[in-house]
C-alpha cells in the first residue's frame, strides 16, 4: 500500500541544525517522508556549519535528510528554495545558485493568496549576529551546553515519569532581556516587510514559532527542529498554519485510519451487502465525512 502522507501547497522549515547532537533528525525525516508539497522552503540554519567546524556531528540520518529533499525534487517535482542562515553563512559568497528546481538564495518572495510574503532567515535583524559574530558563536557554545544539560535533566524526568521540559524556553519566557529581544526582532521584521511592500514576512532564527498580525503585517516564524519541532505550512486554500510534530502525527494517524476503513468497506462491498454490525462503531460517521 502506498504510504500515507499529508499534502500542502507550501512547506517552510528552518533551523534544523544538521550536524548537531540536538537536531531532532528522526522527527524531521519522518515529517519530510510523509508530506507532499508543490514548494519546500528551507529557511536557513538547515546545516549547522558552526558546530561542524568545532567538532562535527554528522551521521547517516543527516545525510538521509538531504536525500529526502533531493528525492522530492526528482520524484515529486517539488520546487525547493534554500535560504542561507547564520550557521550556514559560508554559502553567502556563492549566492545566488540555481540547479534546476533547487535555488539557493539570500531571500525569497513567496506569492500568497493575500499578497507577497518576504522570506528571510532573520539573522540580519539580530545585532549580535551581524556586528559581533565571535560573541554569537560564544553564545551558541553556551546554548549547546544548555541543551546538553537539558538532555540529561530530561532523562531524569522521563525516569520519574514526567513530561519533557525545555530549559531554554523557560529562560526565554522569564528573562526580561530575552523577551525584549524577541519583541524588537519582530518589530524590525514588520518594518522591513512594510518597506518592501509585502503583506507578510516569514522567518526563523530565534527558534520561536509564531503566526500573528503585527499591525498590518502578517508575521510568521517556522520555529525549529531542536526544541519546538514545528513547521509552517500553507494549505491549498492559502491559509497558513504553524504545525507541531505531535499534531502532525495525530493527523497522519487519523488519515491512515480512515484509509483503512475505506479499504475495509470497499473489500466488504465486493463480498456483498455490508451490515452495520460488521463495521466498527465509528466507521459510519467517519466515512460519511470523506
Amino acid at each position: 500500500m502506498k504510504k500515507t502522507s499529508l499534502s500542502f501547497k507550501t512547506i517552510f522549515l528552518s533551523d534544523v541544525h544538521l550536524g548537531t547532537d540536538d537536531c531532532k533528525i528522526d522527527e524531521v525525516n519522518f515529517f519530510l517522508k510523509h508530506t507532499h508539497s508543490e514548494k519546500l522552503v528551507l529557511n536557513g540554519d538547515i546545516i549547522d556549519g558552526w558546530s561542524l567546524a568545532r567538532r562535527g556531528g554528522w551521521n547517516e540520518k543527516h545525510t538521509r535528510f538531504i536525500r529526502l529533499v533531493l528525492k522530492k525534487i526528482e520524484k515529486q517535482n517539488t520546487e525547493v528554495i534554500y535560504l542561507r542562515g547564520n550557521h550556514d553563512d559560508i554559502l553567502t559568497r556563492f549566492l545566488p545558485l540555481f540547479f534546476g528546481r533547487l535555488c539557493i538564495v539570500n531571500e525569497h518572495i513567496h506569492q500568497g493568496d493575500q499578497g507577497d510574503y518576504l522570506v528571510v532567515h532573520g539573522d540580519g535583524f539580530d545585532a549580535v549576529t551581524v556586528n559581533y559574530k565571535w560573541l554569537a558563536i560564544l553564545g551558541d557554545v553556551g546554548y549547546q551546553s544548555l541543551l546538553k544539560i537539558n538532555r540529561i535533566y530530561n532523562k531524569y524526568r522521563a525516569w520519574r515519569g514526567k513530561e519533557y521540559f525545555s530549559l531554554s524556553k523557560a529562560i526565554k519566557a522569564r528573562v526580561k532581556s530575552a523577551v525584549s529581544f524577541v519583541g524588537k526582532y519582530e518589530e524590525q521584521l514588520q518594518n522591513f516587510a512594510e518597506k518592501r511592500n509585502c503583506a507578510g514576512i516569514i522567518c526563523g532564527h530565534i527558534h520561536t514559532p509564531d503566526n500573528k498580525m503585527i499591525g498590518q503585517t502578517h508575521y510568521l516564524n517556522s520555529g525549529d527542529w531542536v526544541e519546538s519541532l514545528t513547521a509552517l505550512v500553507e494549505h491549498k486554500d492559502g491559509r497558513f498554519e504553524v504545525i507541531g510534530y505531535e499534531a502532525f502525527c495525530r493527523r497522519l494517524d487519523e488519515k491512515e485510519r480512515l484509509k483503512a476503513l475505506k479499504k475495509m468497506a470497499a473489500d466488504a462491498s465486493d463480498l456483498g451487502p455490508v451490515e452495520e454490525d460488521d463495521l466498527p462503531a465509528s466507521a459510519g460517521s467517519s466515512l460519511q465525512n470523506q
